[in-house]
């Protein structure tokens, strides 16, 4: 096989990897962008306790705009969730209330409504909103990340890609001018 094949691959192979670089590199950036975009939108202001809960990451009155600000967001609401139910996750929690305001699962032992139905656990749905908003908080986190990986792997890419490019063209120009040497040798030969 002609060895000018094996630099055309060399070529190709450097095109693609410089073009996913590349490619890598620009989803990155929109990604990053959005997701801080997306969270700006929301106007989260970290409230009064933000500095002593987050050990000082997040101070009163800061807008959230960034992942790791929103993380340490749904700290901060995690910590008043778990204030407002003394402790108590909602795996722990009942589904109900008794009369004298205790949660149980048993419905036989819950309060009832006026229509006789069982008085639901306020508390326990407080979790469900606190969990919802907490894991789309964490969640921008870690798509701030996969775009920052996004970004290092494209920069990786180019550069492999650059690498590659670089040493298939040497090898490609310098087997050129062998061949140009050889042939001059072979010309200055023949003509002795």
């Amino acid at each position: 096989m002609d060895k000018k094949w094996f630099a055309y691959g060399g070529i190709a192979a450097s095109v693609v990897l410089i073009g996913f670089g590349i490619g890598s590199i620009f989803i990155g950036v929109q990604g990053f962008n959005q997701v801080r975009d997306e969270i700006a939108i929301q106007k989260i202001t970290a409230g009064d306790d933000a500095a002593e809960i987050t050990n000082g990451r997040l101070q009163p009155g800061q807008a959230i705009t960034t992942g790791a600000e929103a993380r340490a967001f749904a700290d901060i609401m995690e910590f008043h969730t778990l204030n407002l139910t003394k402790g108590k996750r909602y795996s722990e929690m009942g589904r109900f209330l008794t009369p004298d305001g205790k949660d149980t699962s048993d419905e036989a032992l819950a309060a009832k409504t006026e229509d006789g139905r069982p008085v639901a656990n306020g508390l326990r749905d407080t979790w469900v909103t606190e969990t919802a908003l907490t894991t789309a908080l964490n969640t921008s986190y870690f798509a701030e990340r996969v775009a920052y990986f996004s970004i290092v792997m494209g920069v990786a890419l180019l550069l492999t890609g650059i690498g590659f490019l670089v040493l298939t063209l040497g090898g490609a120009l310098g087997a050129v001018a062998v061949a140009k040497r050889e042939k001059a040798l072979k010309t200055a030969s023949a003509a002795t």
